[in-house]
């Protein structure tokens, strides 16, 4: 039997304004796009959804304005049976909000506008804390034989980067997945931190101050981006796949490296019909934590999360097109590892 995942999300939310028009913009053009949409989003927010929708149970920490985009945003994570116990309304700021351009080929260009998302701090380290005990992921298992609950904790990166510092060191056996996206500046600081960290391309770029370009490039900035630290290191490349390496002593609290500890691998991407890529990276994070918590092999989870980010890219919407685990079948053929998903928004 699987074991229940249970999955703590520290990050984003917001409110996205969306817009699709015949091609993206170049400096100083203007285009004209459809009517614009409004639905939840922020990567943290959008991470749990993920997750939530292929089997975890999901915490939400972060936070939201006193506004009206602040009351939808708690009300979807409900909608999607996750815990908002951790999100706090900070009075007199507003909800973040993102302005998504979107081709016809599916590619956009985003631009973030945080609001509340800059007051995650101690209130929001403490949430995590409180979830990562050393009990957190040692649950004996039951006289049924259920295997242990596994915790796991990821980061996205539309917060202050001391919050996300500060996260990474809690204390407690919990498996923590850091996305750069979007790099910060201090973004070499934050890598050795993490048990696994997940960048696409461009990220991989600014931490390593270099061009990179396509899988193969992917995989050696993978190589590249375990010698500043991280356990495990992912480059995501879109339609290519995404490219994988374990550092060579297998360090850190997810133990041994596996088959490829030192050598990085390139795990091909599924063949679908682009719709809307956004969300896309955001349900490849989720997915990816997700398998690894139900204890799947590091190259494997990888692929996973390849089946459901591409998946996802052949839905439209953000939330509203990432999918289960009957879509990502549909979609590529993969069988997702966990078969069932809670719904119940009950803290833990």
């Amino acid at each position: 039997m699987v074991p229940e995942v249970r999955l703590t999300v520290l990050g984003s939310l917001n409110m996205d304004i969306s817009v699709t028009v015949p091609e993206l913009p170049g400096p100083g053009a203007t285009v004209l796009g459809g009517g614009a949409a409004y639905a939840p989003g922020g990567k943290g927010a959008n991470q749990a959804v993920a997750a939530a929708r292929l089997g975890a149970r999901v915490r939400m920490v972060g936070c939201v304005g006193d506004d009206d985009f602040g009351g939808r945003l708690r009300a979807a994570l409900q909608d999607e049976g996750i815990d908002d116990g951790g999100v706090r309304t900070v009075p007199g700021s507003p909800t973040g909000l993102a302005m998504i351009t979107v081709d016809e080929s599916g590619e956009n260009m985003i631009t973030v506008a945080p609001g509340a998302n800059r007051e995650v701090g101690a209130t929001e380290i403490a949430a995590v804390a409180a979830g990562a005990s050393p009990a957190a992921g040692q649950v004996p298992a039951d006289t049924s034989g259920t295997p242990a609950p596994r915790e796991v904790l990821v980061i996205s990166a539309e917060i202050p980067a001391d919050a996300i510092k500060t996260a990474l060191a809690v204390d407690g056996r919990i498996l923590r997945i850091l996305n750069l996206a979007p790099a910060p500046p201090s973004a070499r600081e934050l890598v050795a931190g993490a048990d696994w960290l997940v960048v696409n391309e461009s990220e991989a770029a600014s931490v390593l101050g270099r061009p990179v370009d396509g899988l193969t490039a992917a995989v050696a900035s993978a190589a590249e981006l375990t010698e500043l630290g991280a356990c495990h290191v992912v480059v995501t490349a879109g339609a290519e796949g995404a490219a994988y390496c374990a550092r060579p002593d297998g360090g850190g609290s997810t133990g041994d490296g596996g088959s490829s500890a030192g050598k990085a691998v390139a795990v091909p991407g599924f063949r679908i019909r682009a719709v809307d890529t956004v969300g896309a990276g955001d349900t490849f994070v989720g997915a990816l934590a997700v398998a690894l918590g139900a204890g799947t092999a590091p190259e494997e989870a990888v692929r996973a999360a390849c089946a459901a980010g591409a998946a996802a890219a052949s839905r439209p919407g953000t939330q509203s097109g990432m999918p289960g685990p009957a879509e990502i079948l549909t979609a590529t053929g993969f069988t997702w590892p966990l078969t069932s998903a809670p719904r119940s928004s009950s803290p833990r």
